[in-house]
């Protein structure tokens, strides 16, 4: 399929623009995509997803649009090329189109989705409305980093559902003949042809317990099968996700599987999206699937990064990635701040900032004791002379460990202390831990306890908390991934980022210029 052309001329009588303009806000994203489309998402800027010949598609410029307002209004495939053909706004946002211009079927929103990904450039929508920004002066060297969950699209499954399901995909996978070989090896009775749960009385222990030893018997039977044997990648995926969801819950108790009674660190959660994971918001808030994260320019509010991980991933670990532009960039004259809430004052991340000669305006989580005894703060900590000074000015010298963390002991000295009770418990004295970053954490504590930097945080932070409110609030937004795998969701949360960013560029009066650059239209 050859790459198709927008219509450059439109009628005269028939065309969408005489009727919108003036009644669309001039800054409305509508007008601003009327305006800029042509220059903002060329047709030529999709050349490499396409042949060289053959059938022309829909033009890229107009599907781009499409997707665009679709992942700003929170659409599915069906309603929005539904709403391009009968919505004026949408065929005067495509540069004017005519009325009866044709629509197209929502299979071209698929292929084209499936097109970029499998490109160099996946996520060319958003990254060129970060080059448009950069190009109007909009993007300074200041960040503001946040995240926010997002819930998958399918079902939590519980330890008997997740492992009928990895041997019934696994049996899919396999071709006729290792399929039948496999079958072979199974003991229970079970097909795994059914998603329904087998028929047992559950309120019967001992029939439950029968029930999970059978079925992992069954699939550590065909993993038997498998070992050692060179296997297609699609059955050595499907081998390799029952492998995992047998070791994560299951434990042996003699000759019998049992759940085990513990939660995997990274526990898969549904074998229909492997990559979804628990996760935790706060301490009492969790959820299932995955996180969104985005830095953002909080002088224009426009995002500059975004990135999706799984839902038990910190925040603080894709920092690097997000800050990309600014960590790697030589080095400017101005300088360069990075503001972010106590989830991102990790110690590693805290590190990597100060090597960068970065501004961190990260809050650093105080350090806190069991029933509110001495914390850490209260001892007094030298690096350079290897000892920790408690709040009686006992000195004991840091015992330095392997992987670069450190404790020191005060031991006997404890036991005559008379702030003793006001600081520790332990038979045998309070024990201090040194991490290999404490010089940064403690720095990190000691800033944020000033006002003035305070001050400032509270006036930058916020607003990337705004605009996550944004990117959320649709009800087929960012809140509720609409497709599976990271990848997947990754892409949608980049384009939906997309769209709020030329929604922001519309409000602050973003233009292009003759010679192709772009400048912030004047009062």
């Amino acid at each position: 399929m050859a790459v198709g052309r927008t219509p450059v001329q439109p009628g005269l009588l028939s065309s969408t623009a005489g009727f919108c303009e003036g009644r669309l806000a001039p800054n409305s994203i509508y007008a601003v995509l009327h305006r800029e489309c042509r220059v903002l998402f060329p047709d030529e800027m999709f050349t490499d997803l396409f042949a060289e010949d053959g059938r022309r598609s829909v033009p890229p410029m107009i599907v781009a649009v499409v997707m665009v307002l679709q992942r700003l209004e929170g659409l599915s495939d069906r309603e929005a090329v539904e709403r391009f053909a009968f919505d004026v706004r949408w065929k005067y946002a495509a540069g004017g189109l005519d009325f009866d211009h044709p629509g197209f079927v929502h299979t071209v929103l698929v292929d084209m989705r499936a097109r970029l990904a499998a490109s160099a450039r996946p996520n060319r929508i958003f990254e060129r409305t970060v080059e448009v920004a950069t190009q109007a002066g909009l993007i300074g060297r200041r960040r503001v980093l946040d995240s926010a969950p997002i819930y998958d699209a399918v079902a939590t499954q519980d330890t008997i559902t997740l492992i009928r399901s990895a041997i019934r995909g696994l049996l899919r996978a396999a071709d006729h003949v290792l399929r039948a070989e496999l079958r072979a090896r199974l003991s229970s009775g079970d097909a795994y042809t059914s998603t329904d749960k087998p028929v047992i009385d559950w309120t019967d222990a001992a029939e439950r317990e029968a029930l999970i030893d059978s079925r992992a018997r069954d699939g550590y039977a065909l993993l038997a099968v498998l070992d050692g044997r060179a296997l297609p990648e699609d059955v050595a995926q499907a081998a390799r996700l029952l492998a995992t969801v047998l070791g994560q819950d299951l434990e042996q108790d003699g000759d019998v599987f049992k759940i085990a009674r513990k939660v995997a660190a990274d526990r898969v959660i549904s074998t229909v999206d492997p990559e979804a994971r628990h996760g935790h918001k706060t301490v009492r808030r969790s959820f299932d699937g995955y996180k969104g994260h985005v830095a953002e320019d909080p002088d224009s509010e426009v995002i500059t990064a975004t990135e999706v991980t799984a839902g038990n991933v910190g925040d603080a670990e894709p920092a690097a990635e997000l800050l990309d532009d600014v960590l790697q960039a030589p080095g400017p004259a101005e300088r360069v701040e990075v503001y972010g809430d106590a989830a991102y004052g990790t110690g590693p991340l805290l590190a990597e900032l100060a090597g960068a000669g970065v501004e961190a305006m990260v809050k650093v989580q105080a350090a806190n004791a069991p029933a509110g005894r001495f914390s850490k703060d209260a001892f007094t900590v030298d690096l350079q002379a290897g000892q920790v000074t408690c709040p009686n000015q006992v000195t004991a010298p840091i015992r330095p460990k392997p992987d670069g963390r450190g404790t020191a002991g005060f031991g006997a000295a404890c036991t005559a202390c008379p702030l003793a009770v006001q600081c520790t418990t332990a038979r045998n004295g309070r024990v201090v831990t040194i991490g290999p970053h404490e010089e940064h954490l403690a720095q990190g504590r000691a800033r944020s306890a000033e006002p003035a930097w305070l001050a400032r945080y509270r006036a930058t932070r916020p607003k990337v908390e705004r605009k996550i409110a944004h990117l959320m609030r649709r009800r087929h937004g960012g809140r509720r991934a609409r497709v599976r795998g990271r990848a997947k969701i990754a892409a949608d949360f980049s384009l939906l980022a997309a769209a709020a960013n030329i929604a922001r560029l519309g409000v602050l009066g973003i233009m292009s210029t003759d010679g192709g650059n772009w400048t912030m239209a004047t009062a």
